[in-house]
Protein backbone atom coordinates (compact mmCIF):
# COMPACT_ATOMS: atom_id res chain seq x y z
CA UNK A 1 0.00 0.00 0.00
CA UNK A 2 1.37 3.40 -1.08
CA UNK A 3 1.33 6.42 1.47
CA UNK A 4 -0.94 9.13 0.34
CA UNK A 5 0.85 12.72 0.49
CA UNK A 6 0.20 14.62 3.40
CA UNK A 7 -2.71 17.32 2.36
CA UNK A 8 -1.67 20.69 3.33
CA UNK A 9 -3.04 23.57 5.45
CA UNK A 10 -2.83 27.31 5.43
CA UNK A 11 -3.31 29.59 8.40
CA UNK A 12 -3.26 33.27 8.36
CA UNK A 13 -1.98 35.09 11.30
CA UNK A 14 -1.41 38.42 12.20
CA UNK A 15 2.52 39.76 11.67
CA UNK A 16 2.26 39.92 15.38
CA UNK A 17 1.07 36.41 16.43
CA UNK A 18 3.57 35.09 13.60
CA UNK A 19 6.94 36.78 15.53
CA UNK A 20 5.47 36.11 19.03
CA UNK A 21 4.69 32.40 18.21
CA UNK A 22 8.00 31.86 16.27
CA UNK A 23 9.73 33.45 19.26
CA UNK A 24 7.83 31.07 21.48
CA UNK A 25 9.06 28.19 19.67
CA UNK A 26 12.07 29.04 18.92
CA UNK A 27 13.21 29.12 22.19
CA UNK A 28 12.01 26.51 23.41
CA UNK A 29 13.24 24.34 20.69
CA UNK A 30 15.31 22.19 22.76
CA UNK A 31 11.61 20.66 24.41
CA UNK A 32 12.67 22.39 27.96
CA UNK A 33 9.50 24.16 28.01
CA UNK A 34 6.80 22.53 25.77
CA UNK A 35 6.02 19.50 27.00
CA UNK A 36 6.35 17.19 24.67
CA UNK A 37 4.51 13.80 24.41
CA UNK A 38 5.62 12.28 21.29
CA UNK A 39 7.88 12.41 18.31
CA UNK A 40 4.59 13.39 16.00
CA UNK A 41 4.72 16.45 18.68
CA UNK A 42 8.14 17.28 17.95
CA UNK A 43 7.85 17.20 14.22
CA UNK A 44 5.33 19.48 14.24
CA UNK A 45 6.81 21.88 16.27
CA UNK A 46 10.16 21.97 13.85
CA UNK A 47 7.87 22.24 10.81
CA UNK A 48 5.71 25.25 12.40
CA UNK A 49 8.86 26.58 13.34
CA UNK A 50 10.62 26.37 10.00
CA UNK A 51 7.20 27.60 8.28
CA UNK A 52 7.49 30.74 10.13
CA UNK A 53 11.51 31.35 9.50
CA UNK A 54 10.51 31.30 6.29
CA UNK A 55 8.10 34.25 5.94
CA UNK A 56 9.95 36.30 9.10
CA UNK A 57 12.26 38.85 8.38
CA UNK A 58 12.05 40.25 11.80
CA UNK A 59 14.21 37.63 13.34
CA UNK A 60 17.25 38.92 11.53
CA UNK A 61 16.79 42.32 12.79
CA UNK A 62 19.43 43.61 15.12
CA UNK A 63 16.45 44.92 17.34
CA UNK A 64 14.53 42.07 17.19
CA UNK A 65 14.07 41.61 20.52
CA UNK A 66 12.27 45.18 21.04
CA UNK A 67 10.44 43.70 17.63
CA UNK A 68 9.07 40.78 19.53
CA UNK A 69 8.04 42.87 22.85
CA UNK A 70 5.83 45.13 20.58
CA UNK A 71 4.20 42.42 18.86
CA UNK A 72 3.42 40.95 22.69
CA UNK A 73 2.36 43.98 23.93
CA UNK A 74 -0.05 44.78 20.98
CA UNK A 75 -1.33 41.09 21.01
CA UNK A 76 -2.00 41.50 24.64
CA UNK A 77 -4.52 44.67 24.46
Amino acid sequence: MSETPEPFVQLNLSRDAAIVLFEMVASQSDGSEIVVRDPAERTAIWKLEGALEKVLVEPLQPDYSKVVEAAKARLGK
